[in-house]
């Protein structure tokens, strides 16, 4: 880790709030976090935040940053997360708000009331330059001895001198501001109240781990008809190589399945990647056999599995 990626690092472990005790959905609101993931641990995500401005539009996504199952079992297994109640946090926040709630809502005030009348004030200076350049466009020396000096100025706009004797309005509307994160106001959530590990797929989060091990960076599939899309790099720089696919050892596998895979990874120009933990008799009377909802893998080490890749392609006829 570089002197940089240390500056950036957040607390350890940080909180992933859950949102749904029946849809879990796991979400990060720190952009400091987002970005250090992704430099550091190569967790990708997705951003699904929406613009206030185009609520509609899906092209352009923001904060928060939603994890696969997968990636937030992944960082809680290395002690860098826990899971956090996202309801209950902020639901005990506001029955018990503290005094620095307080002090936050008064600064925030003051800085979005400061940033008002510095806007009032640039738009009164705008204005002033367009009089003055309209004063030199239409005035002559001929309409200067004509035109009565007494006489006040009637033109809407004003004069310059009215607007440098204009102080900005004591009565100017704070702008109203959302912060991205909850933290400040509310305390961030103790590690005590983590919730369980999300549930994932034995045979995905081991494929998963695997590939994670071995540095690539991996985004849901769903587009390419697989789990993971798998990138040797940043995916702001490389296209992903592989469409992976994460099967039990003795589970069989449809050859219908691996001819469209294999066609399809070849018409994107992608492998498609299927994968396993072997499960040989040394692993089974250390670990166990598989449990059919899927969980034995979670929680061992890379090295306690040993997990195996084949990549298929379609050659044609």
């Amino acid at each position: 880790m570089t002197v940089q990626d240390s500056l950036l690092a957040p607390d350890l472990p940080f909180p992933i709030f859950q949102i749904s005790q029946t849809v879990r959905r796991f979400l990060l609101y720190d952009i400091n976090t987002v970005t250090w993931l992704r430099r550091t641990h190569n967790i990708l995500g997705v951003f699904i935040g929406s613009l206030p401005q185009s609520p509609q539009q899906n092209v352009f996504f923001g904060l928060p940053l939603e994890l696969q199952p997968e990636e937030a079992t992944l960082l809680v297994e290395k002690g860098l997360a826990f899971i956090a109640d996202d309801f209950q946090t902020h639901k005990q926040a506001i029955k018990s708000p503290p005094r620095a709630m307080a002090n936050y809502k008064a600064t925030t005030r003051k800085e979005s009331l400061a940033t008002a009348k510095a806007v009032v004030k640039q738009k009164q200076l705008k204005t002033q330059e367009v009089l003055q350049r309209l004063k030199v466009r239409q005035g002559t020396p001929d309409a200067d001895n004509t035109v009565d000096k007494d006489e006040p100025d009637e033109s809407i706009f004003g004069t310059p001198q009215d607007t440098n004797s204009k102080p900005v309005s004591s009565s100017v509307i704070p702008y109203s501001s959302t912060p991205t994160t909850s933290h400040p106001p509310i305390p961030t959530p103790s590690e005590q109240s983590s919730l369980p590990l999300p549930e994932v797929s034995a045979a995905s989060y081991a494929l998963f781990k695997h590939l994670h091990a071995s540095g690539y960076f991996m985004s849901p599939g769903l587009r390419f008809g697989c789990q993971f899309s798998v990138y040797p790099g940043d995916p702001l720089r490389f296209h992903s190589h592989f469409l992976a696919m994460g099967h039990d050892w003795d589970e069989e596998i449809d050859i219908l399945d691996l001819i469209g895979g294999g066609r399809l990874g070849t018409g994107v120009k992608k492998g498609w990647l299927i994968g396993g933990a072997v499960k040989n008799s040394e692993n089974h009377q250390k670990h166990g056999a598989a449990s059919e909802g899927g969980q034995s893998e979670i929680g061992r080490k890379p090295g306690d599995f040993h997990v195996r890749t084949f990549c298929v392609e379609w050659s044609g006829m």
